[in-house]
C-alpha cells in the first residue's frame, strides 16, 4: 500500500510541532511531486485541504488536484508548478484547485525544489486556501498599519508588566525610544504619585483577566520629567495563544490638554496635603531647633530633594536687616534624600557668610520667596567659599528656592529648598507653597524665640529672688533643693527661705504663687521680700500671714499659698501658721512621722478669714519637712497620695540631711518635674542652751 513517506525511508522518531497564531488560523498543506509530476509526498494538511487520503494520490499524476480545464501559459497547472519551482528555486502563485468532492477553490501555492541524500530531486509544495490567506494578510496589514500610523499609544506587556511591544506613538508620549522600553517594567517608565494604585490596577488585569476601560491617570516619564501628563488608559488580558506567555494589551491616549484641570487638581491636592502635613508637624514644641527640624522633615522628600534652615546671627542691636551689610547665619537644621556630595553640602557647615548683593539679601529685602537656577552666576554672587562652590555644583541640585523666615516684622532667617534634575524646576505654584511653609515655620520659630526669651527673663528673675544660701545655726541644720519645671511648662512662683529672728529664733517659710512666667516670679519676689521684713519684727506666725494677705490683696495677687514656722531652740517650741499650703511633716528621732495639718487656712489674697497658729515641740533629732505641691502632686497622683508617699519616705533610714533630700526627690520624682518643686529639710541638732527664753 502506498505510504505517506518515500519508499525505503526510515521510520522517523517522534516529532512535536510548535503551534503559533498564524498556523492555527491558516491550514498549510505539504505535498511533493517527482520528476514525472507525480505525487510522491502527501502530508496531513494536504489530506485536509484536498480531501484525498495518501493512498489515493501517492504515485498518481498531480494534475488530478486541479480542474481538467485549468491551464497556465498553455501547459497543465501541475507541470507549470514543477517547472517554475525547479527553474526559479521558489515560486508563489494563486491557482484554482480541485477538491475530492468536485468543488473548485482558490488556492495559494509556494513551490521549491528539494534534493535528497541520494541525489533525487522533488518539488515541494505548500498550499493554503486563498480566502484564509487573504484574511490573515488583511489582519496583518491592518495590525502593521495600526502600529505604524495609529496616533493612540499601543502596548503589549508580559505578566510581569514588562514591555514586549509598543508603537511609536506611545514612545513619543513617553519621550523614550521604543527599544529602550523593551524589557523594562511599567513603573520604570510611568511615574505616578498614587501610591501604586495604577500598577495594582494593571496587575489585576494580568492576573484576574479583568479589563479596564478609559481609566484616567496622572503621571510623569523620564523622557518628559518636567511635564505632568494625564492619560486615558484601557487594558485587556492577552490569552497567550499556543505556548506564548499571557500578558496585557493596552491603549493609551494623551488627554493632558483636555484634562488639564485634573493635572492641576492633582498638583493642588498634593500641595494641600503637604501643607496639611506640615501644619501638623511644624511647631509641636517651643524649641527653635526642633521646629526647624520639623520644617526640613516636612519638605524632604515630598517637596524637594534637600533643605536647610538658617537663622540670622545679628552682630548688634537692634536686630534689623540691612541690605548693604554682609549677613551671617547659623544653620540649625538640614536634610537631603540625595547621596554625597549633597549630604556634605547641607550638613557640613554651621556658620554661613553671605556677601551684600547675594540672592539671600534679595529675598530678605523683598520678603518674598525666590527661585534660582544653580549656575555660575548664582554661586559667584552668593557662595563665598570655593570648596562650597564645588560641592554645590557637584551636588546634583539644579534648582533652589529661597524663602524668608519673617514673622511679626522680625527677620528670623531663611529656608532653602533644592531639587535635582530628576524633578521639574521650581515654578510659580511651588514658590507660593514654599512661602506658605516658610510663613508657618517663621511664626512657630518666633513663638519659640519669644517664649524662650520670656522664660529666660522669668528664670533670671526667679533665681535672683530665691536665696543662694540658707541661714543655719548651731541648733538647726538645713538641706534644701529647688527643681525648675520641665521645658514644657513656664517658670512657676515657688519660693522658700530660712531667716534669723531676734532672740536666736529661726523662721522657716515656703510658698507658691499660682501661675507661671514673669508675673508669677515677680509676685513671688514681692511676697518673699515682704515676709523677710515682717519676720524681723518678730511677729507671731499668724500675724505674719495676716500682713501677707493684705499685701497680696493690695498687689493684685489673686492666689498664693504660704507656710510659716517660727522655731525657738531654747524651748524647742515650733509655732506653725498655714495659708492654704500643703502641710509640713515632722519626723521624730524614733522614725515616726506626723503630718501637721491642724491649722490649714485659706490662701493669701482671698481675705476675710483669720489665720490660726499651732504649736509643736521639737526634740533633738527631729526633722521638719517643708515642700511645694510640685513634689507630691502630678497628673497621675493626687495631693493626698503624694503626701502619704512623702510620709513613708521620711519614715525610712534617716541618714544625712543631704542624702535624705536626694533620696526623697528620686523616689517621688523619678523623671524631670512637670512643675517647680521645693523641698526643705530642717533637723534639730543638740540641746538648747541654758537661760530663760527670749521675749
Amino acid at each position: 500500500m502506498p505510504s505517506e513517506r518515500k519508499a525505503g525511508q526510515r521510520e522517523p522518531g517522534p516529532l512535536w510541532s510548535e503551534p503559533g497564531t498564524l498556523l492555527e488560523h491558516v491550514a498549510v498543506a505539504v505535498m511533493g511531486m517527482d520528476d514525472d509530476d507525480r505525487v510522491c509526498y502527501w502530508g496531513p494538511g494536504a489530506r485536509k485541504l484536498f480531501g484525498y487520503e495518501a493512498a489515493e494520490v501517492l504515485g498518481r499524476p498531480a494534475a488530478a488536484l486541479f480542474p481538467a480545464a485549468a491551464r497556465h501559459d498553455g501547459a497543465s497547472v501541475a507541470r507549470r508548478l514543477a517547472e517554475r519551482g525547479r527553474a526559479l528555486g521558489y515560486w508563489r502563485v494563486r491557482l484554482p484547485a480541485l477538491h475530492r468532492d468536485g468543488s473548485v477553490f482558490d488556492c495559494g501555492f509556494r513551490v521549491f525544489p528539494v534534493t535528497g541524500a541520494d541525489g533525487d530531486s522533488v518539488v515541494l509544495g505548500l498550499a493554503s486556501r486563498g480566502d484564509e490567506l487573504d484574511r490573515v494578510k488583511t489582519n496583518l496589514a491592518f495590525l502593521d498599519a495600526l502600529f505604524d500610523t495609529c496616533p493612540i499609544g499601543l502596548v503589549m506587556l508580559d505578566q510581569d508588566l514588562r514591555y514586549v511591544h509598543l508603537n511609536q506613538a506611545l514612545a513619543d508620549m513617553d519621550g523614550v525610544p521604543v527599544e529602550d522600553h523593551i524589557g523594562r517594567t511599567m513603573d520604570e517608565i510611568m511615574m505616578t504619585t498614587d501610591g501604586g494604585e495604577y500598577l495594582r490596577m494593571v496587575r489585576a488585569v494580568a492576573l484576574e483577566g479583568r479589563p479596564v476601560v478609559s481609566a484616567l491617570v496622572g503621571l510623569r516619564t523620564p523622557g518628559h520629567p518636567d511635564r505632568a501628563q494625564a492619560r486615558s488608559v484601557s487594558f485587556f488580558p492577552l490569552s497567550g495563544s499556543g505556548d506564548t506567555r499571557p500578558g496585557v494589551g493596552g491603549l493609551m491616549i494623551d488627554v493632558t490638554d483636555r484634562e488639564q484641570a485634573i493635572v492641576e487638581a492633582t498638583a493642588a491636592r498634593q500641595r494641600l496635603a503637604l501643607l496639611d502635613r506640615a501644619a501638623a508637624r511644624i511647631g509641636t514644641t517651643l524649641e527653635v531647633d526642633r521646629t526647624a527640624r520639623e520644617l526640613v522633615d516636612a519638605a524632604v522628600p515630598d517637596f524637594c530633594d534637600a533643605s536647610v534652615v538658617e537663622l540670622v546671627e545679628w552682630a548688634d542691636e537692634p536686630e534689623v536687616f540691612h541690605p548693604a551689610l554682609p549677613l551671617n547665619t547659623r544653620r540649625i537644621a538640614s536634610g537631603t534624600s540625595l547621596p554625597p556630595p549633597a549630604t556634605d553640602l547641607v550638613a557640613g557647615l554651621r556658620t554661613v557668610h553671605y556677601p551684600p548683593g547675594s540672592s539671600i539679601h534679595r529675598v530678605l529685602l523683598t520678603g518674598r520667596p525666590l527661585a534660582v537656577d544653580v549656575d555660575e552666576a548664582f554661586v559667584t554672587s552668593t557662595v563665598t567659599h570655593q570648596d562650597r562652590v564645588r560641592l554645590l555644583l557637584d551636588s546634583g541640585l539644579t534648582s533652589l528656592l529661597i524663602a524668608p523666615l519673617i514673622a511679626r516684622g522680625t527677620v528670623q532667617g531663611i529656608a532653602m529648598f533644592g531639587r535635582s534634575a530628576s524633578r521639574p524646576a521650581f515654578a510659580g505654584q511651588d514658590v507660593s507653597l514654599a512661602g506658605e511653609l516658610a510663613s508657618r515655620a517663621a511664626l512657630c520659630l518666633d513663638n519659640a524665640r519669644l517664649y524662650n526669651r520670656v522664660r529666660d527673663i522669668a528664670l533670671t528673675l526667679q533665681r535672683a529672688l530665691l536665696p543662694s544660701a540658707l541661714v543655719t545655726g548651731p541648733y538647726v541644720r538645713v538641706a534644701h533643693r529647688y527643681l525648675p519645671g520641665s521645658h514644657i511648662s513656664e517658670v512657676g512662683g515657688d519660693w522658700y527661705d530660712v531667716m534669723e529672728l531676734p532672740g536666736g529664733r529661726l523662721a522657716l517659710v515656703v510658698g507658691d504663687v499660682m501661675g507661671h512666667g514673669v508675673p508669677a516670679a515677680a509676685a513671688m519676689g514681692r511676697l518673699r521680700i515682704t515676709t523677710k521684713a515682717l519676720a524681723r519684727q518678730n511677729l507671731a506666725p499668724d500675724a505674719v500671714l495676716a500682713e501677707l494677705d493684705v499685701c497680696a490683696q493690695e498687689a493684685g495677687i489673686e492666689l498664693a499659698t504660704c507656710l510659716y514656722i517660727r522655731y525657738d531652740p531654747r524651748t524647742g517650741e515650733a509655732r506653725i501658721a498655714n495659708a492654704g499650703h500643703p502641710p509640713p511633716l515632722v519626723r521624730r528621732a524614733d522614725g515616726t512621722v506626723r503630718i501637721l495639718d491642724d491649722v490649714l487656712g485659706v490662701p493669701l489674697g482671698v481675705g476675710g478669714f483669720p489665720f490660726r497658729t499651732a504649736e509643736i515641740e521639737l526634740r533633738d533629732g527631729d526633722t521638719l519637712a517643708l515642700y511645694t505641691d510640685g513634689l507630691v502632686e502630678t497628673r497621675d497622683r493626687d495631693l493626698g497620695v503624694g503626701i502619704e508617699a512623702l510620709r513613708r519616705g521620711l519614715a525610712g533610714d534617716a541618714g544625712t540631711l543631704e542624702e535624705t533630700v536626694d533620696r526623697l526627690l528620686a523616689d517621688l520624682l523619678p523623671g524631670p518635674p512637670a512643675d517647680d518643686t521645693v523641698l526643705v529639710l530642717a533637723r534639730v541638732g543638740r540641746s538648747t542652751p541654758e537661760g530663760p527664753p527670749p521675749t
